[in-house]
């Protein structure tokens, strides 16, 4: 009986191709994929934020039979970080704490969330004397979350739009 030897061990150049091709195109599956989740991540906590800030407000509103006063206020920034009964929006927090950390928006994407008071509820007239008899909290989507499409949406005490 011959005994043959193997003279080739190993993997072909086309081969190697092949799979490197392979890992390739699943990473970059991977990548976009991830980003897609990052983006609706962003999104579901902008939403869950102006929910959390709607009913803060809604606090605020049963102690002081209004809305605290504030003209395009840049919410969660470092002068609207906190809001209180003596405090409104405000960096240092007095009194009744309704939101001790009130949330920025996340980045990156989308714009600051801004609050503006009003003196009734056809927004006509900026209050800047709390309490206010009305407010609104406008805030940006990146993609379509549940019935709120890409783009500027609006809060106020009737709900989102």
């Amino acid at each position: 009986m011959k005994k043959y030897k193997q003279k080739n061990k190993g993997f072909t150049l086309i081969e190697l191709l092949v799979v490197i091709s392979i890992i390739g195109i699943l990473s970059t599956l991977a990548v976009v994929s991830l980003n897609n989740a990052r983006v609706k991540a962003r999104d579901a906590k902008r939403v869950s934020d102006v929910k959390q800030i709607q009913t803060a407000l809604e606090l605020y509103l049963s102690d002081s039979d209004g809305y605290p006063a504030g003209n395009n206020l840049e919410i969660g920034a470092a002068a609207a970080s906190a809001l209180s009964k003596d405090s409104g929006f405000a960096s240092a927090s007095s009194g009744t704490i309704y939101m001790g950390k009130v949330p920025a928006n996340p980045t990156p994407g989308g714009n600051p969330y801004r609050y503006t008071s009003y003196t009734n509820s056809s927004a006509s007239t900026v209050c800047s004397v709390a309490p206010c008899a009305w407010y609104r909290l406008t805030f940006t989507l990146e993609e379509q979350t549940g019935g709120l499409g890409i783009g500027s949406h609006t809060v106020d005490p009737t709900g989102v739009y």
